[in-house]
């Protein structure tokens, strides 16, 4: 099957201000098939979408466009004055058609509008079917929520008909319904898509993957699962690889050390027949000359040859990439612990919808609780309620533990101070080295962990936080984490997934990453309703799930 192209990248590069390359010599072609674009945090995923959709220019390279590109970056612009018109990208228009109305003749309005005469009622239908409908096309920015702000972006990009949809991140600040419906939007989006995500779920709906690494771009046919699996064997073959060519390095290096040794036993017993036989001083020396020429044309090929072994090696080392092995340490054992690590009783929510602002809830040891709901049912609330945040309007709240509550922002680190400042001033009882040694097995390199935490990535930011968990003198027993997963790019969030499967606590999340559910070990569903909060167990066979 073949798919008209929309855009074409030819030798593309991007040099920092500083002068230091993002990435080089890209290619790439984009056509109507439904791309996931992955790759680490920092790797220039954004900015090669910005690069995609012309929104700045390659430093060498040329990229050609085949008709209309739209992107959506993933961080929405709340500045003052705004309206949803200019968050769905269609004032222009929507001014146009006003003019026009009141009896404007000018052809530039004409040209604006061109065949988009229905683009304002579509809006307003849009609103109408995603249940928006207290939302007008002048409510201001600042008046939404950061789901509702995106889901109006969302609508302006399906609304565009561009012949590139770029999406950077569309699923942040979703609920589950709104990710499940935006799925289907893209199912049935007609042209070209590329969707810039760390969502696996949004990935597996995917025609192809393609991630940007320091190799540059490679790409994968299907979905998510099929890119875990190819990359995994292509991993798994550069491992065999490195290994094969390091040996042969190795047995390469053994023979000219051999060849070398011979070199000099034979000078060694020319030098001693030489000598036994009382040849002249000038022949000696003209032999000497001679064997010194052939031992150093020797050392030079050697070397030459050497260099290539390494060059090699370095070549093949190039296509591995460097993993960082979670190891989490094991808690030490606790006394007197109680089984009871939180109880609430007819406890009034200050804030939410009616039917949830009251609950009931007993939490105990080594639960693990998924709290699930739609954007705004009140979860975040109930998380500062355990955490003892905020206070209860009525009711009893009673936690029987130490709580760490980890918010979206991961507040409980101070942007001041760096990780192993903090996690030193929770634990004084391990020395400086073995703090350093836990933070270097939670995948935080030593260079980091010094800096100031607002210097820091997001996935380092949530290693530092989980280390101030796991590792501090008196851990904590009960451990409330919002959507914890957001803005983390997939290494991270699978080491998020090994440190929360390592830790013994009870913890509760929310998350509408429903692979990160499963791969944690989930016990409980705490499920927002039009009835309350309803509490269900998890069958032990959906621990089996991977996240892949």
């Amino acid at each position: 099957m073949t798919h008209s192209t929309c855009v074409t990248l030819e030798g593309v590069s991007y040099h920092l201000p500083n002068g230091n390359s993002l990435f080089s010599h890209l290619d790439l072609h984009l056509d109507q098939r439904r791309t996931g674009l992955i790759g680490r945090n920092g790797a220039g995923k954004s900015v090669l979408a910005r690069l995609i959709a012309g929104d700045i220019t390659p430093s060498t390279g040329r990229c050609l466009r085949h008709g209309t590109v739209h992107y959506l970056a993933q961080t929405i612009s709340q500045e003052p004055g705004r309206t949803v018109t200019d968050l769905a990208g269609v004032r222009s228009v929507i001014c146009a058609l006003e003019r026009i109305e009141r009896g404007s003749s000018e052809q530039a309005d004409f040209d604006c509008v061109g065949e988009r005469w229905n683009l304002r009622q579509q809006l307003l239908d849009q609103l109408s079917q995603h249940q928006l409908t207290h939302i007008t096309l002048q409510t201001p920015v600042t008046a939404l929520s950061g789901g509702e702000a995106m889901r109006v972006a969302l609508m302006g990009a399906f609304l565009s008909n561009a012949d590139l949809l770029i999406l950077d991140e569309p699923t942040n600040h979703q609920d589950h319904d709104n990710r499940l419906a935006l799925h289907e939007q893209l199912k049935e989006w007609p042209n070209g898509l590329l969707v810039i995500s760390h969502d696996r779920d949004l990935l597996e709906h995917m025609e192809r993957i393609v991630e940007l690494s320091s190799l540059g771009l490679t790409s994968y046919g299907g979905g998510y699962s099929f890119y875990a699996q190819a990359h995994a064997r292509h991993q798994q073959a550069a491992q065999q690889q490195l290994q094969s060519v390091r040996h042969e390095r190795k047995r390469e290096e053994r023979s000219l050390r051999e060849q070398r040794e011979r070199l000099e036993r034979r000078q060694a017993r020319g030098h001693k027949q030489a000598s036994d036989t009382n040849q002249a001083k000038i022949l000696l020396d003209r032999q000497k000359e001679r064997s010194q020429t052939s031992s150093g044309k020797l050392l030079r090929q050697q070397d030459i040859a050497r260099e290539a072994l390494s060059a090699r090696v370095r070549e093949v080392a190039s296509l591995v990439e460097t993993q960082n092995t979670i190891f989490v340490y094991p808690p030490e054992p606790r006394h007197n612990t109680s089984l009871k690590v939180a109880e609430l009783i007819d406890a009034r929510l200050p804030q939410g919808d009616s039917s949830l602002r009251t609950v009931n809830l007993t939490l105990t040891r080594g639960q693990r609780i998924a709290l699930l709901g739609a954007n705004g049912c009140g979860k975040s609330t109930l998380l500062k309620l355990l955490a003892g945040q905020i206070p209860a309007e009525s009711g009893h709240v009673q936690t029987y533990v130490q709580a760490a509550y980890l918010d979206q922002h991961l507040s409980v680190l101070s942007a001041e101070h760096s990780v192993f400042e903090q996690l030193r001033s929770l634990n004084r009882r391990l020395d400086e080295s073995e703090l350093r040694t836990r933070l270097a097995q939670l995948g935080l390199c030593a260079d980091r962990i010094n800096l100031p935490c607002s210097q820091l990535s997001g996935g380092e930011r949530l290693k530092g936080a989980m280390a101030c968990v796991l590792y501090a003198q008196q851990p904590t027993q009960l451990l409330l984490l919002d959507e914890p997963a957001n803005h983390l790019d997939l290494p991270s969030i699978h080491a998020l997934e090994t440190m929360l499967n390592a830790y013994t606590g009870t913890f509760v999340v929310t998350s509408h990453d429903e692979r990160l559910l499963a791969a944690i070990g989930i016990t409980h569903r705490l499920q927002a309703s039009p009835s309350g909060w309803l509490s269900t167990a998890v069958h032990p066979s959906e621990h089996n799930r991977s996240s892949l």
